[in-house]
């Protein structure tokens, strides 16, 4: 399959109308960088072939250089493979409603941003275009896929985390939690896809700025769900377009994410 990631994005499971310069770059730069890093733990949807092999048209294919690529058909699991490292997002809400996360009972007096004491395997059900996903414990994910498959999935999900989270946090972003996805070759291997280890797929803080009890700013976009927060919109389709200050702040992030991460700046790898 050829795969093209556009500068448009999503809030609250909204597509919003305008575009964010340069994000199509940014994602796919970030996640060639941990695909590559990541084949000695599980393999990945990558073919290594050229864009020109699906798009012999050179015109057509400029437009698409470095935001498209090509990728092996797999058979998604329905699974969002969610791991997190700190309480933040719908783990906090859970956390102060219930002592838990997905079902996992977490010591009292935790603070928001609070590193877990270990990290966490929470994974979601992927729910239906205009719907919202839900926490589910890994029993009804070893339910749903059998023991043995949920196992490695949580195990590989973790350790991808882990290294992850390390590599992140000597660069000064702290990655508080993130989302895989992952799908079945024909052999039945499970093999990593879609995007990885992006601001769109993580939540990333500055490491220098993150404070317990806060929510800390962050690298992805979660500027833009707070100006969101701050309407009188209900959260269904159309969005609200996003002012340009917005819009500019949200762009630099990604690219300082990106920058900090493989030393990069717009996609490109520094010598």
């Amino acid at each position: 399959m050829l795969i093209v990631t556009t500068d448009r994005f999503s809030a609250f499971d909204v597509v919003l109308p305008d575009p964010i310069p340069g994000r199509a770059h940014v994602l796919q730069a970030i996640s060639l960088f941990w695909f590559e890093r990541t084949r000695d733990l599980v393999p990945n949807h990558l073919t290594g072939r050229p864009l020109a092999d699906a798009v012999p048209n050179a015109r057509e294919r400029a437009a698409l250089e470095g935001r498209a690529m090509i990728v092996r058909r797999l058979r998604a699991l329905p699974i969002e493979a969610v791991v997190r490292g700190y309480l933040a997002g719908s783990g906090w809400r859970d956390y102060q409603t219930s002592g838990r996360v997905c079902g996992i009972q977490l010591p009292p007096g935790l603070l928001q941003a609070q590193a877990l004491p270990e990290p966490l395997f929470t994974p979601a059900t992927k729910a239906a275009l205009g719907e919202h996903d839900q926490n589910i414990s890994f029993e009804v994910v070893a339910g749903m896929l059998g023991a043995p498959l949920a196992t490695q999935l949580r195990d590989i999900s973790l350790a991808l985390y882990r290294m992850a989270s390390a590599h992140a946090l000597a660069r000064g972003i702290i990655i508080a939690d993130t989302k895989f996805e992952f799908g079945l070759d024909p052999e039945g291997r499970l093999t990593l896809m879609d995007e990885v280890l992006t601001p769109d797929s993580s939540r990333f803080w500055p490491a220098d700025t993150w404070k317990i009890g806060t929510s800390p700013p962050s690298f992805d976009k979660q500027s833009v769900r707070d100006y969101l927060e701050t309407l009188h919109w209900d959260k269904r389709p159309p969005a609200p377009h996003l002012p340009r200050e917005v819009i500019e702040a949200t762009s630099a992030k990604y690219r300082e994410a990106l920058q900090r991460l493989t030393g990069a700046e717009n996609g490109r790898r520094r010598d």
